[in-house]
């Protein structure tokens, strides 16, 4: 592999062969490949792209970059990845009823950036849980509980970890090539029989376009399929939150009470749309509506509640998380409401500027390295629809101080619409794509 040679071939329009994509991506995950060649090559493939053939390369290159698991238990291996939205904690309530019903879910998750927020961020809020899980331990937990939610170890595609920051820093994050062989290496990575991707669209969603959200969706599914894992997706809605909440310990909070039995909401609607699509293509269950029914047991009758507790329990956190969460999930000492500055019908949210408001408060992150605060963020969250009356509360916001309370106050109430007219409710299911 002559990295110069591929680059300049990529840069006039000559697609590399299968071969010199996957010694490339090798060559990222090993150092042979240079910082400039690393950034001249995202800059080539943003200008030129891959092509269908390429990107499976590419992906299986980058999976193939480090440790690959493979896996010896009763049941299907299986997974989901959301490309990320506000109050979006389905992984939270969907891997716990997986593993319920007889799956194994080993979850390589992500953290938040940007307005969306992170899987690992908010079981971080939960005390002692640890997501830094070695392959074996992971193995073990995974063995015995079912699902394991952990972050991505060094050994998990290093050539995506160092093409990914280097894609950040040289404006060539927004290449559907690269994106797309940048979350599929990870997840195939972690050996799965199948997996379902949750594409999001709308005002909370990396991709506000339908047309952008569908052509993302088709090429993560032709993809993975062509890198041997079968793998669907749906487009779902992020108009809003899934969750009345957002922010990492208020949305554990809400992901408790749904387990518990005690809420359900838009999040339950689209965490079985996925699982029984998934189901349906691991070939665990004949039907969507057979899936459905099982998953729909495993929730009310408490069995995905139980799992969940005790993937907390072996991840480090307290034994007692379910029957007392308020003794462990951090609160904010400053909440107050956020009220309707008029009556009529809340219309639409800015899902992104809500986002935004969280971060401000100290629920996400500008950079990296910034410290995440769990206990702040939004809840009570106003679903489309609602009915208002003038001074009504829209929101609550929880704040460590009266200043940062007052700006994400600012920002809720600019992140409304309100009419007089009621509107039509979101569909929640956008697109659906089969291999």
């Amino acid at each position: 592999m002559d990295a110069r040679l591929l680059i300049d071939n990529l840069r006039q329009g000559i697609r590399p062969s299968s071969d010199a994509l996957a010694a490339f991506a090798l060559g990222l995950g090993d150092g042979r490949v240079s910082d400039a060649q690393a950034g001249a090559f995202a800059m080539a493939v943003c200008l030129q792209g891959l092509g269908e053939e390429g990107r499976v390369a590419l992906t299986k290159g980058m999976r193939d970059s480090g440790d690959v698991m493979a896996w010896d238990l009763p049941g299907p291996v299986l997974d989901k990845h959301s490309t990320g939205g506000v109050g979006d904690a389905v992984s939270l309530l969907l891997a716990p009823m997986l593993a319920a019903i007889g799956a194994y879910v080993p979850m390589i998750s992500g953290r938040g950036l940007g307005h969306t927020g992170g899987t690992l961020d908010k079981l971080e809020a939960i005390p002692g849980v640890s997501t830094a899980v070695g392959a074996e331990e992971m193995r073990a937990i995974v063995r015995d509980v079912g699902t394991a939610i952990v972050g991505p170890t060094d050994r998990i595609a290093p050539a995506d970890g160092r093409l990914y920051k280097i894609r950040d820093v040289s404006g060539t994050v927004p290449s559907l090539d690269l994106i797309t062989a940048s979350i599929l290496s990870k997840k195939l990575a972690a050996g799965l029989g199948a997996l379902v991707l949750d594409v999001k669209v709308g005002s909370g969603a990396i991709m506000r376009n339908p047309r952008d959200a569908k052509e993302l969706a088709e090429s993560l599914v032709k993809t993975a399929n062509g890198a041997e894992c079968p793998t669907c997706a749906l487009v779902t809605d992020m108009s809003q939150p899934l969750l009345p909440s957002l922010g990492n310990a208020l949305e554990v909070a809400d992901i408790l009470s749904i387990l518990r039995g005690e809420a359900r909401g838009p999040i339950v609607e689209v965490a079985l749309a996925l699982g029984a699509e998934l189901l349906v293509l691991a070939r665990f269950v004949a039907s969507e509506a057979e899936a459905n029914l099982k998953l729909t047991r495993a929730l009310e009758s408490g069995r995905a509640a139980e799992r969940f507790a005790q993937m907390i329990a072996a991840q480090g956190g307290p034994t007692s998380l379910l029957e007392r969460p308020e003794d462990h999930l951090a609160s904010a000492p400053i909440q107050r409401p956020v009220l309707a500055p008029t009556a009529g019908f809340l219309a639409a949210w800015d899902g992104t500027a809500l986002g935004h408001a969280v971060v401000e408060l100290g629920g996400g992150r500008r950079v990296e390295t910034d410290r995440i605060d769990p206990a702040v963020g939004l809840s009570h969250v106003a679903p489309i629809g609602t009915n208002l009356e003038a001074d009504a509360p829209m929101a609550f916001v929880h704040a460590a101080n009266e200043e940062a309370a007052e700006v994400a106050s600012a920002a809720v109430l600019g992140a409304t619409a309100i009419t007089t007219d009621r509107p039509a409710p979101p569909d929640l299911i956008r697109d659906r794509i089969m291999p």
